[in-house]
């Protein structure tokens, strides 16, 4: 039965009427960075099914917070966002930073994805760092009790670095061997990567510039540094 005592009114009832279906806001955070086409944007979220995604964004068109374009006959369609959309952005981004800075890690860790962790390490290898030739980097990841799984990232001076989740028969130049769980923490701001290094739950092969200079090229992700904040140092203080 509808709730009709809930303030349906209210300001933030009305935000989360539109933000709130879940996978709403993923989607969004998806496209912030940079996703437009369908295929796109489910790879950045991978556990989400085709047919869950076209209804949310047919919903977020309806509300006004994404646009759906097509270039010409035949074109492909683009989905983007509008300004309405593009003025949540902050707030959403701060929703995500405070979650970071006050759940406890072991929670945050406990349900991984590696297809996701790995879509997201593609946006953040800096290629200036990295050899000014086609550089191929294999990522074996370990998720027990599941099997071992292989990503390639393949990046090329002057395009977009890519993931490939089937060999593409290149010469390998960096292998990375690690357990998805340290891999995550490093890359989240949980661990770091030297910490995972040393403890042998990452493990590094192949060129060895590349090796050395991982965290130069390898990009933590843009929350890793939230745990350094102010406000995150007073609540481990409070709980200790």
């Amino acid at each position: 039965m509808p709730d009709s005592n809930y303030p349906r009114f209210c300001p933030v009832v009305m935000a989360a009427s539109l933000l709130e279906p879940r996978w709403t806001m993923l989607v969004l955070t998806e496209m912030w960075s940079g996703s437009t086409r369908f295929n796109e944007i489910q790879r950045g979220v991978p556990g989400m099914s085709p047919g869950l995604l076209s209804k949310r964004l047919k919903e977020l068109e309806a509300n006004g917070l994404v646009r759906k374009k097509t270039d010409g006959p035949g074109g492909h369609a683009e989905y983007v966002t509008t300004a309405m959309a593009d003025e949540a952005e902050p707030l959403i981004r701060g929703l995500g930073e405070w979650a970071h800075r006050n759940i406890d890690s072991e929670v945050s860790l406990q349900d991984l994805d590696a297809q996701l962790l790995m879509w997201n390490i593609r946006r953040k290898i800096d290629q200036l760092e990295l050899p000014r030739r086609k550089c191929v980097i294999q990522f074996i990841l370990e998720q027990p009790p599941e099997e071992t799984v292989h990503y390639w990232l393949l990046s090329k001076p002057g395009e977009e670095t890519d993931l490939c989740f089937t060999d593409p028969k290149h010469e390998v130049d960096l292998f990375v061997v690690c357990d998805l769980r340290a891999l995550t923490a490093a890359w989240m701001g949980h661990s770091t990567f030297e910490a995972e290094i040393d403890a042998d739950r990452i493990c590094l092969s192949g060129d060895e510039l590349m090796a050395r200079t991982l965290t130069r090229w390898l990009v933590r992700s843009s929350y890793a540094d939230v745990l350094n904040h102010p406000a995150c140092e007073e609540t481990r203080r409070s709980s200790g």
